[in-house]
């Protein structure tokens, strides 16, 4: 008996009509992107280990628990990429794109890998858009990002946007935060879950991404980290407050908010749609200004972020779904075995003319071509049969309407661009 195989736990096809989503999604971005100045960077999805464990951190939970590792042929400790910052960073190093004019920015799009439970919206295989702005340290980069998140997200009908951000301040800043925290929180050790503990240890911050409700009880009593900013990161963070309500961009400050990677400096931040029912972030992005130092590199300064593209696609507003299904291609069906090589010849002119035609290939009578017309739910047919190859044209019936009329390709694609 042969072996019936499936994919593999975590991942999964993505097929017609999903993938015309996907694909409108990565259309959108590339647009918007690219409109900002940002170019396309394409990074391997197989990476040093070391890479990660150094650019996202050995303490969390991604390097600790998550990352897809193993040893090669020749005993190199390589890893399928868990996220593209570090990757990134690795590339602008490796390629000497510091030599570039200030700022460099750059987005990517594909898929990346974690070791994590399966849920609904959560793939050991999951897809993430991204950029990384690096080579400025100012406020205004900061906004700009946040600026083009809104758009792009603006575009894809979101209209219920809500930014919520925060500061982690600099190395001084955290250095500070990170004691009083740890007086505030080592008499309740008890009280902390074992991952808690173990963060208390080696990053006490991310100890604020909890999501246990008894650790964030006990957190609403704990210092904030705006008590502690040197005055650079409040000046820093101030400015941009002050750019976002410029621009009237919708944006609560939220004094926990943290993220999740290690790297992070100054101003973090997320995305969220206040329709979807909960707070679940669309996108989640932060600065990281020696991040690209950590990798081997210049003291060059940064800000990215990431889109689950997955999660995304899942939450996608209902007027952009209908706008990207939009109207059938054409079925064009000869009549007769000498219009099927024509009949292909006139699918051939309407596509030249910038219309999409499926093509009746199979030999099936009219009348069961029809029958498959409407269950494609395709509205216009193009009959060809030995009338129309006499004339050079077509005949084009409105399936709705049942209309038709006799017409050059050429006059055709004028006709059905008209009606959509």
């Amino acid at each position: 008996m042969s072996t019936r195989f499936r994919s593999v736990k975590g991942t999964r096809d993505l097929l017609p009509p999903e993938t015309a989503v996907w694909n409108a999604v990565e259309a959108c971005a590339r647009r918007v992107f690219e409109s900002y100045g940002y170019g396309e960077v394409r990074t391997p999805l197989l990476e040093d280990t070391g890479l990660f464990e150094r650019g996202v951190g050995e303490s969390s939970d991604i390097v600790g628990k998550e990352m897809y590792s193993f040893e090669d042929r020749k005993g190199r400790r390589v890893s399928l990429r868990p996220e593209s910052t570090a990757a990134v960073g690795r590339a602008f190093i490796q390629h000497n794109l510091q030599e570039l004019p200030p700022p460099v920015r750059l987005f990517y799009i594909g898929p990346h890998f974690r070791y994590e439970r399966p849920q609904k919206g959560r793939y050991r295989q999951f897809h993430q858009i991204g950029a990384e702005l690096l080579g400025d340290p100012g406020p205004h980069s900061d906004a700009e990002v946040i600026l083009m998140l809104v758009e792009f997200l603006r575009q894809l009908e979101f209209r219920d946007l809500a930014v919520l951000v925060n500061t982690v301040g600099d190395e001084e800043s955290r250095a500070s935060f990170r004691a009083a925290l740890v007086a505030y929180l080592e008499p309740h050790r008890e009280r902390l879950g074992e991952d808690s503990r173990r963060r208390l240890e080696t990053n006490p911050l991310r100890i604020l991404d909890t999501k246990d409700p008894a650790e964030r009880e006990l957190l609403e009593a704990a210092p904030t980290l705006a008590d502690h900013l040197s005055p650079a990161s409040r000046e820093h963070f101030d400015q941009v407050l002050a750019i976002l309500e410029r621009f009237e961009v919708p944006f609560e400050v939220a004094p926990r908010l943290v993220r999740g990677l290690d790297y992070y400096t100054k101003t973090v931040f997320e995305i969220v749609s206040k329709g979807l029912g909960s707070h679940d972030a669309v996108v989640g992005a932060g600065r990281y200004d020696g991040l690209i130092a950590e990798l081997g590199g210049p003291p060059v300064e940064g800000i990215g972020f990431a889109i689950g593209q997955d999660r995304l696609i899942d939450v996608l507003p209902e007027s952009f779904l209908a706008a990207v299904a939009g109207e059938p291609p054409v079925m064009l069906i000869p009549i007769g075995e000498e219009a099927r090589v024509e009949g292909l010849a006139m699918a051939e002119a309407l596509r030249a003319e910038g219309v999409a035609v499926v093509a009746e290939l199979s030999g099936r009578s009219m009348r069961a071509a029809l029958k498959q017309a409407n269950r494609r739910g395709v509205r216009y047919v193009a009959l060809v049969g030995e009338e129309e190859i006499a004339s050079g044209e077509l005949t084009l019936r409105d399936l709705e309407s049942g209309e038709q009329e006799t017409l050059s390709a050429a006059q055709a694609a004028r006709r059905l661009k008209e009606q959509r």
